[in-house]
């Protein structure tokens, strides 16, 4: 009776209340104002370049980060398995995200560092604080692309042969930045497919000359892959792999 009439109690204060009677959600109010003064559009502008880029940034951790190798040699990694959905597309995503942040560190502390930090206090213009973090992030895709993927692009845009990476255009960098990481990505691939396409090859013969065709070979050589490829430590190698070939 006591309890019950305790928790009335706080019932009827609360509702009589008018503080706590209305709900505690914010109210946030988004309008179009004239401007006052030139400061005030330029806020504007700014306000409306962050917005942009947060609507890329899923774009531009794909193509501008070690994302797009990562996730393609871990899809070739399931697909040489033959375990079809096992591990699920979450799961590759998500290890594939974590591996990303842990390659890409480096680069994002000094991003952090030189343009971040200085930025937030005031002590660089906001121009000079996207020149200081694209620099970082040049630097990681210069040690990446290949030469001859920069030529193709520098080919198609009818430009001069640059003399120092500087002179390369970022629009030019970052697609033959993809390109090169796609060849990478492909030709790690290939080499995680041979191992499990010999299981595969081996156990169609056997099953050939013992006459049984009409048993699917898959059924026979998935055991075996994935027992191959757990006695060997495949996650382990795969992710050291990725982590090292970015060095």
């Amino acid at each position: 009776m006591k309890s019950k009439f305790f928790v009335a109690a706080i019932v009827g204060v609360l509702s009589a209340s008018p503080t706590w009677a209305e709900p505690l959600v914010p109210k946030l109010n988004i309008g179009i104002e004239a401007a006052k003064s030139p400061k005030d559009v330029s806020v504007s502008l700014q306000v409306l370049l962050i917005l942009t880029v947060l609507s890329l940034a899923p774009a531009m951790l794909m193509m501008l980060t070690s994302f797009t190798r990562i996730i393609i040699v871990l899809s070739f990694t399931r697909s040489a398995l033959g375990t079809q959905q096992v591990p699920p597309n979450s799961v590759l995503i998500g290890l594939a995200l974590f591996l990303t942040f842990f390659t890409m560190a480096p680069v994002l502390n000094q991003v952090n560092r030189n343009a971040l930090q200085p930025y937030m206090h005031n002590e660089v213009t906001f121009d000079r604080g996207v020149d200081l973090a694209s620099a970082p992030i040049r630097n990681f895709m210069f040690a990446q692309v290949r030469e001859k993927d920069i030529a193709l692009f520098i080919n198609l845009s009818h430009l001069n042969r640059p003399r120092s990476e500087a002179d390369v255009p970022i629009y030019v960098l970052i697609p033959a930045f993809i390109v090169s990481e796609l060849r990478t990505a492909f030709m790690i691939g290939f080499l995680i497919f041979i191992p499990f396409l010999i299981i595969d090859a081996v156990v169609s013969v056997t099953l050939m000359s013992m006459g049984m065709m009409m048993l699917p070979p898959i059924l026979i050589s998935l055991p075996f892959k994935i027992l191959l490829f757990v006695l060997v430590d495949g996650w382990h190698i795969i992710v050291q792999s990725l982590a090292l070939s970015f060095h």
